[in-house]
């Protein structure tokens, strides 16, 4: 079994870009207000999920291991 991933986005810094949706259109949406949010926030780890954090201009998506809360992206400085 693989890793399942905890997934936030802080709504507060997310300025509606859509790169997330556009990563994995599976794994984000956006509300009217064009935030962002993600479609489970709880996940089977994937490549794609991880893209879209990468790809978000405003790091504003984080990604943990769900069963420890260990960071796996945005790395830690």
């Amino acid at each position: 079994m693989g890793d399942r991933w905890s997934v936030e986005v802080d709504r507060g810094v997310c300025i509606g870009s859509g790169m997330c949706v556009n990563h994995a259109p599976d794994g984000f949406r956006l509300d009217t207000a064009r935030q962002s949010h993600p479609v489970d926030p709880e996940t089977d780890a994937n490549e794609r999920i991880l893209a879209a954090a990468e790809g978000c201009p405003v790091e504003a998506i984080t990604v943990a291991l769900a069963d420890s809360g260990e960071v796996v992206f945005p790395p830690e400085d």
